[in-house]
């Protein structure tokens, strides 16, 4: 089900339950659109998820690991100011409206006590984030400053009185005593019902309005029936559904999807972790590192269109033999030749001397045709050896920028910043330098490489995987790492994966294999080939790439790659 009304009702109940009265103990906003709340309660910390994305608006907690920027950005430190160290009293939903508020309790400048809305719109590409000023409504801050001429309904910017986007004016089916059901039921054929229900009742997106009618045209209680319906949306028990194309939907409560198989997780939190963890990740991912993918493409075209040049570079000098015949040919009978002639037949003594039609330049003689077609044979010789080397320093241009776009394509937003660095110093980037200025100017920071990912294995074993060429060499060309148990895709761009143990148990090994094949090209692939060898067997050649490596005396065993299997063994 999309993120309706029904759904954050479902939300609201949740956070309600988990955050209520516990303390906001950080605020950071790793990205754009989203804003992460640290609240401890109960002893716990839990990191609350507050997007105002277009395409994932969402609220929830969230275990996905994210990283900081450097610098906060200006609403984040607004919100550090305000919110940090206060209680949160109450998450609540507006109506059945896809609008949370999260009431704070703080003080202000004279330590007098206030209520501060922290309000979340998830409205598609409306959707905002909003610090509102309980008694007076006031918008103290918003992630999302938008211009009167292009939202004339409200003001949204800071100073302006905070109004509700503008209503529906349907019926709330949590407060309803769904008379209007009734009415439905019997005044619409069945095949209306859902788009009826829609029209009468908030929060309900056609999806949901379609389930519920499902539910109700094979009831003997309608009433009941629907009653108990939305009871789910209070007591949850979160759902995700596979299709047989591997397409993801979720759902608040098991409300059953033909040709889907259900997986039900804990908490609301879990299961749009497991829902957006691809989708919205990757988004990140175009969001930090376009221009990086802009880059490995145009590279990937350019070097793609050299090899295709140099191929037929090298088809044409396979005929330069046939350049030296006709040369021979003409030197030996030049005689044959007069000025003006367009072409010549000449006994091939290298062919039992059969007949060959030799092309001629009208402007020369037959001693000048011959030297023509001998420099055209010499310059494709030397062109062969060089078109050799050119081709295989164009294949390694191109094995590089698949890796690389391969890596972009499962990257994590941390690891963009290592891909940009390696970029950088291949020399495929150019760094920014900012100008120097008058007065003391700052040293730019080093840059700190992330860390490979990690696994445990369903033994407890670690399973280190890198998700870029730097993280690559620091897994696979490690001392300490020599005799643990290396793995990588056969023969296609994919992670580095370093089993931590010399010898690892089969169910460690196929696990660790499964990482190699879903962090690689063959993601989506089926019976997978990956190698397998003590790290000590790599070896670098001078000059290599980073992340390219040579080994011999490796096993092989196939897998097929299992998103499930990986979220389950994220450390």
């Amino acid at each position: 089900m999309p993120l309706d009304g029904l759904f954050v009702h479902a939300l609201a109940h949740e956070l309600n339950q988990t955050l209520a009265g516990g303390r906001i103990t950080k605020v950071h906003q790793p990205y754009p659109n989203e804003i992460i709340l640290v609240v401890r309660n109960n002893g716990q910390n839990y990191p609350v998820l507050l997007s105002a994305h277009p395409a994932y608006a969402r609220a929830q907690v969230t275990r996905i690991p994210y990283q900081n920027p450097k610098t906060p950005t200006n609403f984040a430190m607004f919100l550090r100011r305000n919110l940090e160290g206060a209680r949160l009293d109450s998450v609540t939903q507006v109506e059945n409206d896809r609008i949370l508020h999260f009431a704070v309790n703080t003080h202000d400048e004279l330590g007098d006590e206030q209520t501060l809305l922290l309000t979340l719109e998830m409205m598609g590409r409306h959707s905002n984030l909003f610090l509102v000023r309980e008694k007076d409504q006031r918008i103290l801050e918003l992630i999302k400053h938008v211009p009167s001429d292009q939202n004339r309904v409200r003001s949204l910017i800071p100073g302006a009185t905070y109004i509700l986007p503008p209503a529906q004016n349907k019926e709330n089916p949590f407060t309803s005593d769904l008379g209007g059901l009734a009415k439905i039921i019997l005044d619409s054929d069945k095949a209306d019902w859902g788009k009826a229900i829609q029209q009468e009742y908030q929060g309900f997106s056609g999806i949901s309005a379609k389930n519920l009618a499902g539910h109700l045209s094979g009831a003997s209680d309608a009433m009941a029936t629907a009653t108990d319906w939305l009871n789910h949306f209070s007591s949850p028990k979160p759902t995700l559904y596979r299709s047989e194309k591997n397409k993801l939907s979720y759902a608040a409560f098991d409300w059953g999807e033909v040709g889907s198989t259900a997986e039900s997780y804990q908490t609301l939190g879990d299961l749009l972790d497991a829902y957006f963890a691809g989708q919205a990740e990757a988004d990140r991912v175009n969001q930090q590192a376009a221009s990086l993918v802009r880059l490995v493409k145009n590279e990937l075209k350019k070097n793609q269109s050299k090899e295709k040049k140099l191929n037929q570079t090298l088809v044409d000098s396979e005929n330069a033999e046939d350049l030296k015949v006709k040369g021979d040919l003409l030197i030996t009978y030049p005689h044959l030749v007069k000025k003006g002639m367009n072409s010549v037949q000449i006994e091939n003594y290298y062919d039992n001397n059969n007949l060959l039609t030799i092309a001629l330049d009208p402007r020369f003689d037959g001693m000048q045709n011959a030297n023509r077609y001998f420099h055209k044979y010499r310059k494709l010789r030397l062109a062969k050896d060089h078109v050799l080397g050119q081709l295989k320093e164009t294949q390694a241009e191109i094995d590089y920028f698949s890796q690389i776009q391969t890596q972009l394509a499962v990257a994590s937003p941390k690891d963009v910043a290592d891909i940009k660095v390696e970029l950088i110093e291949q020399g495929y980037l150019r760094e920014k330098v900012k100008v120097k200025t008058k007065g003391k100017q700052t040293r730019k920071p080093k840059h700190v490489m992330g860390k490979p990912d990690q696994f445990v294995s369903t033994d407890g074993t670690l399973i280190e995987v890198g998700k870029n060429n730097l993280q690559n060499d620091q897994l696979s060309l490690k001392k300490t790492n020599r005799h643990k148990i290396w793995l990588h895709v056969q023969k296609l761009p994919g992670s580095h994966v370093l089993i931590d143990s010399d010898n690892p148990s089969a169910e460690t090994l196929e696990e660790a294999a499964q990482l190699a094949a879903y962090f690689s090209k063959a993601r989506d692939s089926a019976n997978v080939p990956v190698d397998y060898l003590p790290a000590g067997k790599l070896r670098k050649p001078n000059g290599a790439k980073p992340g390219f490596v040579i080994f011999e005396g490796q096993q092989t065993t196939y897998v097929t790659p299992d998103a499930t299997l990986v979220q389950k063994l994220k450390k």
